[in-house]
């Protein structure tokens, strides 16, 4: 077995599947990607049918890049011929005047500062596009239609298979036990045995300040257990692309949901609103408690959506104190790149994928990541007070 390359990666979920194509699209088989797991498991944050890509985001550090992540992801899909990419418009809204009206106001304003088009619309409107919502008080509701859902599982499939395609090779079920620089490389010691490389490329997700104890580094990360739930709904037309959109509700929680995909079932979630946990001692069992917060809301403001529970399904977010992405090098070891997507990065992915190895391939990258610096109060100050509402 080849155990020295050009380039690792470890953790091969969303962002690590998508660093390994764009390595191995310029590097071919000098890329190995390094998954402690089954390829396309379960365990992390980077699964299930849908997720959301939208260019609406909450500061301009993200709207400068939301539009790119479109076009990484299409040339994904044309070299493999898979679709991940589904667009359904999206109306994000809040009470008009009440706490969180100024999430719009900020969404808004990050989007004009990248002359990213939408329209502000009030909820007769918003009724009269998609009369499945039932709003009884007056909302502030941003519409934009390049939003849509990002097939995680079906991503991921794509970037590992073409990374294959150009020469990478992946090593699933392999858990890496430290990592050793060295001037000019790392040697990375594993179940499996050591591998060695010039660059080394961290996208571990809950496991990310794990793997990087061995170097004395910390992202001081908060892992939660996250879940969605999928409901059999009667009222399947309704539901159907094209029918009805991506919807995001900001209010202390944050309700957000899809059209029917993936199941025959509609899908909805809360952000970012699930237990500490750490990625050993999390379990897989949903919340019955906020299986119930999702459908008091459902059933006063979308009651067709709901239905027969089909099932609920746990993941993992990987939040640093700030809730920004972490895409830089390690100060004391410039060999290794590290990725953090803070629980909201899927739509991200593959364009992460190729920021990382932009800079591990040419010590820079074209994109504006100047703001996701480990040099910050969040990652630097342990006194930083953690916010996880965006």
């Amino acid at each position: 077995m080849k155990t020295h390359y050009d380039y690792i990666v470890l953790g091969c979920g969303g962002i690590g599947s998508g660093a390994a194509y764009w390595l191995a699209r310029r590097a071919g088989a000098e890329v190995l990607g390094i998954e402690q797991f089954a390829l396309g498991h379960h365990n992390g944050g980077s699964q299930d049918h849908s997720r959301i890509i939208r260019l609406t985001y909450h500061h301009a550090d993200y709207t400068r890049l939301t539009p790119h992540t479109y076009t990484a992801w299409a040339t994904l899909e044309e070299e493999s011929g898979v679709q991940v990419v589904h667009k359904t418009g999206s109306i994000e809204m809040a009470l008009k005047g009440g706490a969180y009206n100024k999430d719009i106001e900020i969404y808004a304003g990050a989007m004009d500062a990248a002359n990213i088009p939408y329209e502000r619309i009030d909820a007769d409107e918003v009724m009269k596009r998609y009369p499945q919502f039932r709003l009884n008080a007056p909302v502030d509701a941003l519409w934009q239609v390049d939003t849509g859902l990002a097939d995680a599982g079906k991503g991921n499939a794509a970037h590992i298979a073409t990374a294959r395609l150009h020469g990478a090779t992946f090593l699933p079920h392999t858990k890496v036990l430290e990592l050793h620089p060295f001037a000019g490389g790392v040697d990375i010691k594993t179940e499996r045995g050591v591998f060695t490389c010039k660059k080394l490329v961290i996208t571990a997700g809950a496991w990310t300040d794990t793997v990087l104890a061995s170097v004395g580094a910390k992202l001081r990360v908060t892992v939660t257990q996250e879940q969605v739930t999928y409901y059999a709904t009667p009222y399947l037309r309704e539901f159907a692309i094209g029918r009805f959109p991506i919807f995001i509700w900001h209010d202390a929680n944050v309700f957000y949901g899809f059209p029917v995909y993936g199941e025959v079932a509609t899908k909805a979630a809360i952000d970012a609103s699930g237990h500490v946990v750490t990625a050993d001692t999390r379990t897989f069992e949903p919340n019955p408690e906020r299986e119930k917060d999702i459908e008091t809301w459902l059933a006063e403001h979308i009651p067709h959506f709901l239905g027969p529970k089909l099932y609920t399904k746990t993941c993992l977010y990987d939040m640093p104190p700030d809730r920004n992405f972490v895409i830089d090098t390690l100060p004391n070891h410039p060999q290794i790149i590290v990725c953090c997507g803070a629980g909201h990065a899927y739509k991200f992915a593959s364009l992460l994928g190729k920021i990382l190895s932009q800079l591990a391939l040419d010590g820079s990258t074209e994109y504006p990541i100047a703001p996701f610096t480990l040099n910050r109060p969040a990652i630097t100050d342990p006194n930083f007070k953690p916010v996880f509402h965006i």
